[in-house]
């Protein structure tokens, strides 16, 4: 069996937690945000982890994460 590739764009996009969780930054503070208030661009500051129903396929694109 070879060995399993992990998916480089995503490695660069998520950290592990010391728990094991995957660590990822939040959408949506790119561009166009004179319109955002400046409560939402602040929260969009914080990461945030990788949702349950995701976690299936982080474990195949990030095999030894």
């Amino acid at each position: 069996m070879p060995k399993m590739k992990t998916k480089r764009a995503a490695a660069k996009r998520f950290k592990v937690t010391g728990s094991g969780k995957l660590k990822r930054n939040k959408a949506y503070k790119r561009h166009i945000l004179t319109k955002k208030s400046p409560k939402t661009k602040r929260n969009l500051r914080k990461p945030t982890v990788v949702d349950n129903t995701n976690i299936k396929t982080m474990k195949q694109i990030l095999p030894y994460m």
